[in-house]
């Protein structure tokens, strides 16, 4: 049954997405014509300020235990940071690790292009510029060049997320996994699925290029308890016990430099994912058998509670106060549907506000 709890949550982010798109981002979107850094420098903060709120909703109200082991982030380095995908939502779990150990505002997402056109996320994801892509290189290849390459240009932290798995853990998709594993004489896999390396080895070395990446952090994903595959899971009040989070960076000048190579060391990593969520799996459900301890954050837990508590605040004053002006004020009920108007056909004509 939906519950409560799965309906709030999912409410909540809706609206705050919703209005922040259309109050807070679109009156800055005639930046992006006049000076480009401004632009950029007030969207990251701003869409990050909605970052908070679901590490703040999980943590504070549906009590998620996130842990951290292995190495340390380097706050606000540019990296690439590769994960594996255990459910359809671990994107938005990496959150609570990043607010913890770096700055929600550099981090940015390759997702699949029909999250672009959700009304309030897609459009606030735009803005972000997060990259969308429709798991075909052929397709996707122009697009990674230009992002990238833009990027590179302003200068701008970045912390792009990889899924090089391409797709969550599931049974149809594991099956197809192995099918590829046995076709090419390959390990089969458990835990994880085989990984797409061209994405992984164009990105890190377009950034290597426009010197604009100083490490990758491979990050190994594990729900102890219940695993919520997707948003429906949410939905049903289904939220995970625990998240815990392995990371292992690797600096820039420790890559290979040849692409055969760099696709070889991407599978290397899989292989240890594989072993090490076996372990974590089949014994005490952590990442103390590494030898790596929980990594002390770089923020103390004291400012990471009171940056949830005014998230949960300001947003629902905020969203409150939106409809509030909606009602009572025609001039706002005419920006209200015109921002919607525009976000929609920008879209349609451009193809995304990042483009």
């Amino acid at each position: 049954m939906v519950s409560w709890k799965g309906i709030y949550f999912i409410l909540f982010l809706f609206a705050g997405s919703f209005f922040g798109s259309i109050f807070m981002l679109g009156p800055i979107l005639p930046l992006m014509f006049i000076n480009l850094s401004w632009y950029r420098w007030i969207s990251s903060r701003l869409v990050a300020t909605w970052l908070t709120l679901p590490v703040a909703l999980l943590e504070t109200m549906f009590g998620v235990r996130v842990v951290i082991t292995g190495d340390a982030f380097v706050p606000g380095e540019r990296s690439v940071i590769i994960m594996n995908h255990r459910t359809r939502v671990d994107w938005m779990f990496l959150w609570n690790c990043l607010m913890r150990y770096s700055y929600l505002r550099v981090e940015k997402i390759c997702l699949k292009s029909s999250l672009k056109s959700v009304p309030g996320f897609g459009w606030a994801m735009q803005v972000a510029a997060f990259i969308f892509i429709h798991r075909k290189w052929k397709d996707d290849k122009s697009h990674f060049e230009d992002m990238i390459d833009y990027f590179c240009a302003i200068h701008e932290p970045l912390q792009l997320l990889i899924f090089p798995e391409g797709t969550d853990l599931t049974e149809n998709n594991k099956a197809r996994s192995n099918d590829f594993a046995e076709k090419n004489g390959l390990q089969k896999y458990e835990y994880v699925l085989h990984p797409r390396t061209t994405g992984f080895t164009f990105v890190v070395d377009r950034l290597r290029e426009g010197k604009n990446l100083d490490a990758v952090h491979d990050i190994t994903v594990a729900y102890p308890y219940n695993i919520p595959q997707t948003e429906k899971h949410l939905l049903l009040g289904d939220f995970p016990k625990e998240i815990h989070f392995h990371v292992q960076r690797y600096p820039a000048d420790s890559l290979p430099t040849s692409k055969e190579d760099l696709q070889l060391w991407c599978h290397r990593r899989w292989e240890e994912k594989e072993e090490r969520l076996r372990s974590f799996y089949q014994g005490e459900k952590n990442f103390h058998f590494t030898g790596q301890s929980t990594v002390p954050p770089c923020k103390s837990e004291l400012r990471v509670l009171v940056v949830k508590l005014l998230s949960i605040v300001y947003w629902a004053l905020f969203c409150s106060a939106m409809c509030l002006l909606i009602y009572l004020y025609s001039p706002v009920r005419w920006y209200f549907i015109i921002s919607i108007v525009f976000f929609v056909l920008q879209e349609r004509i451009f193809g995304g506000l990042e483009i």
